[in-house]
């Protein structure tokens, strides 16, 4: 999808313009309604729409009017209205006509709008026109996106354009989020994540790939364990952004990159085994945070790992009460193989808190159902040692409209994960507090460092369905946060 900005003078065709609470006109909204003869008016009478935030109602063809289509869209009550509204409204217009014939329409937000706002405006159409059509063979032409391109009108070309530099790759940094969380198994495997992975050193990053025999010389016996009984050889991809002061300690992001979790030897239900492809969420939101950072030219040092493994029922897979010794030196013992994203990123983990020495760690993975349970897909939990990163990604995630929710931490929990056999065992007791014994799993590899997990298992698939914005199965949950996190808190 094409995004440009525009004067008001040079708006042509279908046209979208804002309409406060209460059927409160915008001066563009008042200029068309003029044009039209009241016709803006008319319809907003005999219908329900009332300008709350994200509502839509749609005028074809409007008497007295070149416009082919006339958009109003709601942006609540002005006094409230923040680059938040502009962003989820334009994407609600982007909904509406994505597929209803037009190849372009004009968001006026001249007049009500910053440089900024609209800028969040153009980044809220580009995350609604995203679809993945790839392997829909015969899909009816009348069923594909016919808009290709949103013009938006503003007071400023030049500051608009500025601001959509940044957020424009923030758009690229979640289309391949959600790209990478959608692709089939069949065609997203460690080997080929890999690959992908290289392909980012064209944006500016410094890539490395560790293979097998490189994790082997490193003792990484817990991540490599999970991969064994897999017909692909496990990576992990490591990519370095330096675009902050010379000496300065990264921010190291971790993500799960199981591409496809069958749960091993303790084999899932068949029923939904299919989105399992989905388990390397948080690998796909490290990969779109890493691309965002390096298009904009984020002011910070930042590292970016993607463990990449794929958990397969083999006769060499591993066994519930195997014992794995991992790069830390520290056994596990294992008791369910399904639990199996705890394992690979403690290895991960613990290797990068050694190599780089982070001032920060924070890691992302769809690591149990249990966070389902607990938060639904409206929130992503956190867990974390330091209380300042608790408030910044809390406050990021408010930003930017992807919210996350403390849980805590403690030893009544982290006893849960003793076991007579080896240093710990991978699961907790039963089915209680799954999500945080899973955390006081990994929190046992960062070292004492600062660090955060991020249990993103009700976030990164499927999503929340009323939001314009996320019109895909794979969300690309993660990026908008992390990037707001890095820029308010990192940059200099």
């Amino acid at each position: 999808m094409k995004i440009e900005f525009v004067t008001a003078a040079s708006v042509s065709g279908a046209v979208a313009v804002p309409v406060y609470a209460e059927a409160s006109l915008s001066a563009s909204a008042k200029s068309v309604d003029e044009a039209s003869s009241g016709g803006v008016s008319r319809a907003i009478a005999a219908s329900r729409f009332s300008g709350k935030a994200g509502e839509t109602l749609e005028i074809i063809a409007p008497a007295g009017m070149d416009a082919s289509r006339v958009v109003l869209f709601g942006l609540g009550d002005k006094s409230k209205c923040d680059a938040k509204t502009f962003e989820k409204s334009a994407a609600a217009v982007v909904g509406k006509v994505l597929l209803g014939g037009e190849s372009a329409i004009s968001i006026r937000v001249d007049g009500e709008a910053d440089a900024e706002s609209a800028a969040r405006a153009g980044l809220g159409a580009r995350l609604a026109s995203y679809r993945f059509d790839e392997y829909r063979t015969k899909l009816p032409a009348d069923k594909r996106p016919s808009l290709t391109g949103v013009s938006i009108a503003v007071d400023d070309v030049a500051a608009a354009n500025a601001a959509w530099d940044s957020w424009g790759a923030v758009a690229d940094g979640v289309d391949l989020a959600r790209e990478v969380t959608n692709l089939p198994p069949n065609i997203l495997f460690p080997g080929s994540y890999a690959k992908k992975v290289e392909e980012l050193a064209s944006v500016g990053l410094e890539i490395e790939i560790l293979d097998e025999d490189q994790m082997e010389a490193l003792g990484m016996g817990s991540l490599l364990g999970v991969g064994q009984g897999s017909a692909f050889k496990s990576y992990i991809g490591i990519m370095k952004w330096n675009g902050g002061k010379p000496g300065d300690k990264p921010l190291l992001f971790v993500g799960k990159g199981l591409t496809f979790d069958s749960g091993g030897i303790s084999l899932k239900p068949g029923a939904g085994m299919d989105e399992m492809k989905g388990d390397m969420g948080g690998s796909a939101t490290v990969v779109g945070l890493m691309k965002a950072l390096a298009s904009r030219k984020a002011k910070a040092n930042v590292i970016g790992m993607v463990a990449l493994v794929e958990n397969m029922p083999d006769a060499a897979a591993q066994r519930p009460g195997d014992i794995v010794t991992s790069m830390s030196g520290q056994t596990i013992e294992i008791h369910n193989t399904d639990a199996e994203g705890r394992l690979v990123l403690a290895d991960a983990l613990w290797y990068g808190q050694d190599r780089f020495d982070p001032e920060l760690i924070i890691d992302l993975a769809t690591l149990t159902g249990a966070m389902l349970i607990a938060l639904g897909n409206s929130r992503a939990g956190i867990f974390t040692n330091n209380d300042k990163i608790a408030e910044q990604l809390s406050a990021a995630g408010d930003a930017s409209d992807e919210p996350v929710w403390r849980l805590p931490l403690g030893a009544e929990y982290d006893k849960q994960i003793d076991t007579k056999n080896a240093d710990m065992k991978n699961v907790g007791e039963g089915r209680l507090a799954g999500s945080i014994t899973a955390a006081q799993f990994l929190q046992r590899f960062v070292n004492d460092k600062p660090w955060c997990h991020i249990d993103i298992a009700g976030v990164a698939m499927g999503g929340m369905k009323d939001d314009p914005r996320q019109p895909s199965w794979g969300t690309g949950w993660g990026v908008r946060c992390l990037d707001r996190f890095v820029r308010d808190n990192y940059e200099g």
